[in-house]
């Protein structure tokens, strides 16, 4: 919980009436700006255990009608099972998955205690995406070489599928106590160890599998397929379930994989969040008098007037040519910044006709100063 707390409907931006669906809209956009897979900001792990907590209360009739009546004092003493454990997340994220730890999708943040075998460590990878995959979404393969449970032994280590034995020297403890005493058993000195003989596991293997030689694990590689969503945000987490590394412990789950998502580098445009940028360099003639530019978009080409008297950096907009937005199904724009080319090499024609332009400013008192500040 929260040290200092706040109205529900205040957290979540909600009125005091609003409907489950309205609820649930509000959860989702909160929950993806702030979970701290994706917001790296101070404060942004407390602000997203706030609105989870909100969302646990507010989404449930019964707590909400218990709030409504009587407050924090209505809702107060649930348990984080209690609150969350019958969320589903996977509706509520569309199958798009953070880490939200190993069990409960809250577990990491609000520090549950595991019990059984430890959890193997997670794996993160970068994979870089073009432009286009970002506005469709699909499939993207990803290779990885990472360790997993030995097939032959299942990760225990021992021959057959052997569970290791309890190390006799050390009672499987892992360690070797040593206390010298004096006078009536008084306790002087007490010296603690890692076993010699098991080397602090607390147990022994005594016929090794011959494939990973005892360790558990073996190292593959493999094509895993990961599903991009439309408009992945630059930096966006997926996580593929038990891809990770395997538990150090006999029977313990094994970690997941963590996609980090890039945007590959386009030689047309610049991402900036939903929207593309682009330079087009112009002739000073066309910026003069006007022109029509044919421009690459992420689907197909587009035909974009350039004004008569285009001033050097003006920026057009090319509505909804921008990539989609995640979860919103809106478009970003493209923005197009103009340079104008001005030649730094005249032809003898060329330098005649701007003298005589120029002479024909100069009769009308043009400013070039302030036409082209």
């Amino acid at each position: 919980m929260v040290a200092t707390q706040r109205d529900y409907y205040e957290v979540l931006g909600v009125a005091k009436d609003a409907e489950q669906k309205a609820i649930k809209d509000a959860f989702r956009n909160l929950a993806m700006k702030h979970h701290p897979d994706r917001n790296k900001e101070p404060g942004a792990e407390e602000r997203f255990k706030e609105i989870a907590e909100a969302y646990a209360i507010l989404s449930d009739p019964k707590k909400r009608a218990e709030y409504d009546a009587r407050g924090f004092a209505g809702v107060a003493g649930f348990s984080q099972e209690d609150l969350f454990g019958g969320i589903n997340f996977d509706d509520i994220f569309g199958g798009l998955n953070f880490d939200f730890g190993g069990g409960s999708p809250f577990e990491g943040f609000f520090h549950r205690r595991r019990k059984g075998p430890a959890r193997g460590a997670n794996i993160e990878v970068e994979l870089s995406i073009p432009l286009e995959r970002v506005a469709s979404g699909g499939e993207e393969k990803v290779r990885l070489s990472h360790p997993t449970s030995c097939p032959a032994c299942h990760g225990t280590g021992g021959e057959g599928g052997a569970a290791p034995k309890p190390c006799d020297t050390c009672k499987g403890t892992g360690r070797i106590t040593r206390s010298s005493q004096k006078d009536k058993g008084h306790i002087l000195i007490q010296q603690i160890s890692t076993c010699p003989a098991c080397h602090g596991h607390g147990s022994s293997i005594e016929h090794p599998c011959p494939k990973c030689r005892g360790s558990g694990a073996v190292e593959i590689e493999e094509d895993l397929t990961v599903k991009i969503p439309v408009g992945v945000e630059e930096g966006m987490v997926l996580r593929i379930p038990g891809k990770g590394m395997p538990s150090p412990d006999a029977g313990g789950v094994t970690g997941d994989l963590f996609v980090v998502v890039r945007t590959k580098d386009d030689p047309r445009f610049e991402r900036a969040g939903a929207d593309l940028l682009r330079q087009e360099t112009i002739p000073l003639t066309d910026a003069v008098l006007g022109a029509t530019l044919q421009v690459p978009t992420l689907d197909g080409s587009a035909s974009v007037t350039i004004p008569p008297g285009t001033q050097p950096d003006a920026v057009l907009r090319l509505k909804g040519k921008g990539l989609p937005e995640f979860g919103s199904g809106r478009h970003g724009e493209m923005y197009l910044r103009i340079s104008v080319h001005v030649p730094e090499k005249l032809s003898r024609e060329e330098r005649e006709l701007y003298e005589q332009l120029r002479a024909v400013g100069a009769k009308q008192g043009w400013n070039f100063k302030k036409i082209w500040k």
